[in-house]
């Protein structure tokens, strides 16, 4: 819950306009002290329409530790900044602060020097991910190391889709003596300082038991195993087990003592999995020949092993898996050209890649986007299939990837190739962007306002044959057509036999749009007809769009009707 505490009229309107945006805003009325002692110990984040000076004396007394205490940020009584005060990390109030900016046109001043520097806060590094940061670390010390450009060194047992680090921070198969580290381990860790250790979510735990085994002795089966592995007990994602067993409360007990979640399989499942320890005594009474091994297993999916075979006690058995961490791949639309029409989520997503792979112009467009240390993997016109098997080869080494395209990396680009070699050992992220066509309908006014089809005239992956036929059936069918690669020196006369098929079937009087670099510097907008327009204006930069028999121009602005029979009351 985000608490929104107020005292002015005009702090009251700007609260309320969160509170309207934020299902989870709660306006705390009152007097400030009270009002904030409140939203204080029943909040996750609080929003104060108070000075700094007056925010900072009304927490003081309450702040606790910064892994624990709400973010706090503070709006001016003009509504023209957003200054998060505390929990700027843990607390969350540099995004509570940018959020609270997008609803109130503010601005949001971050102080912070990890995020002034343009690099991750450690504090939370791998959050996203499931990480734990190791309490007792030296977080402010390797923080500063980072921040000065002294050499860092981060360590992981397995590659994870981390974020992008600064070129100081060196990748090692080990900590160095007497350098600031960064350790990602489930495994126990004797690193000296500073050095800061983060646990990742890579362990399950699979368990057996006997009806009704208690918490005691299934949990300190559990405990024994994970130290006699020596691994640490914070990189555990789940306990498994058989189906049969997700109601033994000793089991239930001794998870949620330790903060696990349980989860059940069906025998049939669990008796496809080969294990190196099966029993038919368990299977006679389970139906599978292992439930802790092979539960483990399950549990931990593609690419997962055994981290510790099955060990018993009286009425339990536990083994332990370690899950293969999945490489993050995300597919961004950058948009027409202009940074303002390029989401927020695209430029969140460009900042969270360590690898960006697209097209040399595209990644130009970006570069000053990216974070430092980020590795960009760039190439020239026409090689599409070596671009997306370069993006999926990244993610499935285990980083975390962009694959950058113009418009919308789906239509027309790079997600499609992308898609047809990547697997279920990827994770895959889609950032729709806009496309040319939205753009180009955009700058000539609505003539996508019914319905219309896409046709690309490149006849590299499709036979001009076919897109004949495809221009010949959306002009009978009446589309609206847009025309993407309409025009180059290898195919100048496509756009011509394009037009001429069209116009076989329509009015001269249709209205042709014409729009090069929708959005970018030099943009070149040709309004014309069937019967004059100029293909020759028109490059691979050009989004052609075709009107149909109802389009028409409107105060110099191509229109085509909803179709929709107005009626007066």
């Amino acid at each position: 819950m985000i608490g929104l505490i107020a005292v002015t009229a005009a702090g009251r309107t700007s609260a309320a306009r969160l509170a309207s945006a934020w299902p989870d805003g709660r306006v705390y009325p009152g007097p400030a002290r009270r009002a904030v002692t409140q939203a204080f110990a029943e909040c996750d984040q609080i929003v104060c329409f108070l000075a700094v000076g007056a925010t900072v004396r009304l927490i003081a007394p309450l702040l606790t530790a910064k892994t624990s205490d709400p973010g706090v940020v503070c709006v001016d009584e003009a509504c023209a900044f957003v200054v998060p005060v505390a929990g700027a990390h843990a607390g969350g109030a540099n995004r509570l602060a940018r959020a609270a900016a997008g609803v109130l046109g503010a601005t949001a001043v971050i102080t912070t020097a990890s995020d002034a520097a343009g690099i991750p806060a450690l504090d939370e590094f791998g959050a996203d991910l499931g990480f734990h940061c190791e309490p007792g670390g030296d977080l402010a010390e390797v923080g500063r190391a980072i921040l000065s450009g002294e050499r860092v060194t981060v360590s992981m047992d397995q590659t994870w889709p981390v974020p992008p680090l600064p070129p100081n921070v060196v990748r090692t198969e080990s900590p160095e003596p007497g350098v600031p580290s960064i350790v990602v381990t489930d495994r126990a860790a004797d690193v000296s300082s500073p050095s800061v250790i983060y646990r990742p979510p890579s362990l399950v735990l699979g368990a057996g038991a006997s009806r009704g085994v208690t918490d005691a002795e299934i949990g300190g089966l559990m405990d024994a195993a994970l130290a006699a592995a020596g691994v640490s007990p914070a990189s555990v994602r789940q306990v498994a087990t058989i189906d049969l067993k997700e109601d033994e409360q000793g089991l239930l007990l001794a998870a949620r003592e330790r903060g696990w979640p349980v989860t059940g399989y069906r025998a049939d499942d669990l008796a496809a999995v080969r294990v190196p320890n099966p029993s038919e005594a368990v299977r006679a009474v389970t139906g599978t020949p292992s439930v802790a091994e092979a539960a483990a297993l399950l549990a931990a999916g593609a690419g997962g092993v055994l981290a510790a075979g099955k060990r018993k006690s009286g009425n339990a058995t536990v083994a332990i898996a370690r899950r293969q961490p999945r490489g993050r791949l995300a597919l961004v639309g950058l948009g027409p050209g202009a940074r303002d029409l390029m989401s927020s989520r695209a430029i969140a997503e460009l900042q969270r890649a360590s690898v960006i792979v697209g097209l040399g112009q595209y990644v130009e467009r970006i570069r000053d986007l990216l974070r430092p240390g980020s590795r960009v993997v760039a190439s020239e016109l026409g090689a599409e299939q070596e671009r997306a098997a370069a993006a999926v080869a990244q993610t499935r080494a285990g980083h975390a990837v962009a694959l950058v395209g113009s418009g919308d990396v789906g239509i027309y680009a790079m997600a499609s190739p992308a898609l047809e070699i990547a697997d279920g050992s990827v994770e895959v992220v889609g950032v729709p962007g806009v496309t040319a066509a939205v753009a180009a309908a955009a700058v000539l006014g609505a003539p996508l306002g019914h319905d219309h089809a896409c046709i690309s005239l490149s006849d590299l992956h499709t036979p001009w044959e076919a897109i004949e036929r495809r221009i010949a059936a959306a002009a009978d069918a009446d589309f609206v057509i847009c025309f993407y690669n309409p025009r180059s020196q290898a195919r100048a006369g496509h756009l011509v036999k394009g037009l001429a098929i069209v116009a076989s079937r329509r009015p001269p009087q249709t209205p042709v749009g014409m729009v090069t670099d929708a959005y970018r510097p030099g943009q070149r907008v040709v309004l014309s007809t069937l019967a004059e327009v100029d293909p020759a204006k028109a490059d691979m930069r050009t989004l052609v769009i075709v009107g149909s028999s109802q389009t028409h121009v409107v105060a110099g602005r191509m229109v085509t009707p909803r179709g929709y029979r107005w009626r007066q009351a």
